[in-house]
């Protein structure tokens, strides 16, 4: 059963906002009060966050669709609907999000550190919220807009200070089991690591981090074998520690053979050329082993690598690697430039930004496409005519119109905004009041101007008192 996983495909749906309210108050002896309906909630978002206790990707392997709850609706009394509850999801320490193209979207590293993979939705706004002094009763409501969906690719890069590299059963697990109190498994047969392993190494006053990552053997970098699954285990590392097997029963393998296809594999996968390297000569207590490191040892030594004879069993020579790990480690990180505080930027829109294009298509279509137009579009209810005229006098006010004018469009035109997958597509007819005008003024509701039904009463019974009094004054006795 799989209990480690580094690399899933991961798709996240932020909750969508939710719809403004269109109400009136009303209560006994004031029917029209007057505009009342709340806001939507927000969606809630999906944010990914460095958690020191997640270790591995299990979790979103067997469950890769994740998503937010939704905002709820306004209500009338001016009652705001509930936001959405953002998704926190834990990533191990190390974790790179991509796209499906391949783009680093983040590079998560550090406790604490998050990232939000799906922006919720803004909730819509209530008529309460749209009514001003040219529109007193809006009779329609905002939609809410939906939340981001994506698909991304979550990987696991194991963040550690020196990276163990070698053939399988070269000792590789055996060694940092005796330098750290990791305990992996351990057998002599190949594969036997099938995970990364990590370990905590305290040499003086430095403590570093030791991975043993599963066996390289040629065609890694190519996909054959373990290795490529886990060659990106070692992209983080200061130094890299070449683990030679001294007593392989191979007779076709020696450590200078091994050494070379390693390092080939390394050089095909590429990003590693300017780590520092550390040859470790491993079971010098075989006694082939330990004539076979003298032998190799000064051809090693003349191509500029540190060599260390050592035995993981008979704990022979780990004091002064340690020690070595250690220093080397210590410069690296002395070396290392400082991090500075995150500058805040600011980046003002241009004046001449009008944070929308007009294009016209092959086929005669203007297409429209800006952050703004489609938003407002997705907020409009297109059964109410009044939300219609609404849409149309804001598109109008950013300068829509205009441009269309500038591109071309004449009368009866096709305008569609939005993407090609989901446009809202229209004829455009030019105008200034951008329509609505069966509904009067737009903003006004002729139910506040139209009198009661008791004063109506009154009125006519006092026409017909002032009329009959009119007949009385006429009438001529006999």
């Amino acid at each position: 059963m799989t209990t480690f996983v580094d690399r899933v495909e991961l798709h996240v749906a932020a909750g969508s906002g939710g719809h403004g309210c269109a109400s009136v108050h009303r209560e006994k002896f004031k029917p029209l009060g007057g505009p009342d309906g709340g806001n939507g909630g927000r969606g809630g978002d999906v944010i990914l966050t460095v958690d020191q206790s997640v270790t591995t990707l299990l979790d979103y392997h067997h469950s890769p669709h994740r998503k937010a709850t939704s905002g709820k609706p306004g209500e009338g009394g001016n009652r705001s609907g509930k936001d959405g509850q953002d998704l926190v999801l834990p990533v191990p320490d190390g974790t790179v999000v991509l796209d499906r193209a391949g783009n680093v979207l983040a590079d998560l590293v550090g406790h604490g550190t998050s990232f939000v993979a799906a922006q919720g939705g803004r909730g819509g706004l209530g008529n309460a919220a749209l009514a001003s002094a040219r529109r007193k009763a809006p009779g329609f409501a905002l939609l809410g807009v939906p939340g981001d969906a994506h698909e991304i690719v979550l990987e696991l890069k194991t963040v550690a200070d020196v990276a163990l590299v070698g053939y399988p059963s070269a000792g590789k697990s055996s060694l940092i089991s005796v330098l750290s109190a990791a305990k992996p498994k351990i057998a002599d047969y190949p594969f036997t690591t099938l995970v990364p392993n990590l370990g905590v190494v305290t040499a003086g006053s430095t403590v570093y981090t030791i991975a043993d990552v599963p066996g390289l053997i040629p065609g890694a970098s190519q996909g054959k074998g373990l290795g490529l699954e886990f060659l990106r285990h070692v992209e983080r590392c200061s130094v890299l520690v070449h683990v030679l097997d001294t007593a392989t029963l191979e007779s076709e393998r020696d450590p200078i053979s091994d050494l070379d296809i390693i390092e080939e594999e390394l050089r095909q996968y590429g990003g590693l050329g300017n780590r520092p390297r550390v040859v470790v000569l491993n079971k010098i207590d075989v006694p082939d082993g330990k004539d076979l490191a003298e032998m190799v040892r000064p051809d090693l030594e003349a191509r500029g690598y540190r060599v260390f004879e050592v035995s993981a069993v008979a704990h022979m020579g780990l004091k002064e690697l340690s020690f070595a790990l250690a220093d080397i480690i210590a410069k690296a990180r002395a070396a290392k430039p400082k991090e500075e505080a995150t500058r805040i930027v600011i980046r003002p829109k241009a004046v001449d930004d009008s944070g929308f294009t007009v294009t016209r298509e092959e086929d005669g279509l203007f297409r429209v496409r800006g952050e703004k137009p489609e938003r407002w579009v997705r907020q409009t209810d297109f059964n109410n005519d009044e939300a219609v005229g609404y849409l149309a006098d804001r598109l109008n006010r950013l300068g829509v119109e205009q441009e269309l004018m500038k591109a071309g469009a004449r009368n009866g035109d096709g305008v569609a905004i939005g993407p090609e997958d989901n446009a809202v597509v229209f004829d455009w007819e030019p105008t200034v009041t951008a329509g609505a005008e069966m509904l009067g003024r737009r903003g006004e509701d002729h139910r506040f101007e139209a009198p009661r039904p008791a004063t109506t009463r009154r009125r006519d019974r006092q026409a017909e008192r002032d009329e009959a009094t009119q007949e009385f004054e006429g009438f001529e006795p006999f």
